[in-house]
């Protein structure tokens, strides 16, 4: 009778691991939506540690409406991996250096797809020049002014160890608040003292803009120095 009850309880317990192995057993997404964020036809640099700078897709006639959270890289890059379907994109509400706009974007998804999304940013950088001299740090570049009501809060020059660098991802960061305005400017910065830097075996470079009432910088690409 021990016997009995034991067979028995052990193919109870087959059976409802292999039940909930079945409700795990779904097919993954195997299509792949890229794309860009674009000015103009230029890619728009972001921070894109922490998951800061996000888009959102959202599928119509499904019970459940939350939205899918896709990641924007530095370079204004995204991927995603998804089913097949006809998918709407927006950006996220008050989330980039943009104009809030977040007009809606239908795409249809077989298999793969390619979109640009255009935005409208308050300011663009352009001609970043940052090298190292000694203990100095030196940066040159052009503020672009897009929008004409647009004011800057401030500046950011951050080295990074890695191609990875933003106001949160550094080993030396200056903000510049005053008399920061659209056109050529020019910044350097002491390091000396900072050990991260100097023992650092690689060094890569960024200046960022953050204009007042944005949660996010638009920023330059990435120069190494080391």
């Amino acid at each position: 009778m021990k016997n009995i009850i034991k067979f028995s309880s052990a193919m109870i317990l087959l059976l409802l691991m292999l039940a909930a192995c079945g409700k795990d057993n779904y097919d993954a997404p195997e299509s792949t939506l890229t794309g860009r964020l674009v000015y103009n036809g230029t890619s728009i640099q972001v921070r894109g540690t922490g998951e800061a700078v996000q888009l959102q897709l959202y599928q119509r006639g499904w019970a459940k409406s939350d939205p899918i959270s896709v990641f924007v890289a530095q370079d204004g890059s995204f991927t995603a991996k998804l089913f097949d379907g006809t998918y709407y994109l927006v950006t996220r509400d008050n989330n980039g250096p943009w104009v809030n706009t977040r007009d809606t974007m239908q795409i249809e998804l077989k298999g793969t797809a390619s979109v640009d999304v255009n935005v409208t940013p308050y300011f663009t950088i352009s001609g970043e020049n940052i090298s190292l001299s000694g203990n100095t740090l030196n940066a040159s570049f052009t503020i672009n002014q897009i929008v004409s009501t647009a004011k800057v809060e401030k500046a950011y020059l951050v080295l990074s160890k890695t191609q990875f660098a933003d106001e949160v991802n550094n080993i030396f960061r200056k903000d510049i608040a005053e008399g920061v305005t659209a056109g050529a400017v020019s910044f350097s910065a002491d390091i000396s003292g900072n050990s991260d830097v100097s023992g650092a075996k690689y060094l890569y470079g960024r200046v960022g803009i953050k204009t007042e009432g944005t949660e996010q910088a638009v920023w330059s690409t990435i120069v190494q120095l080391k």
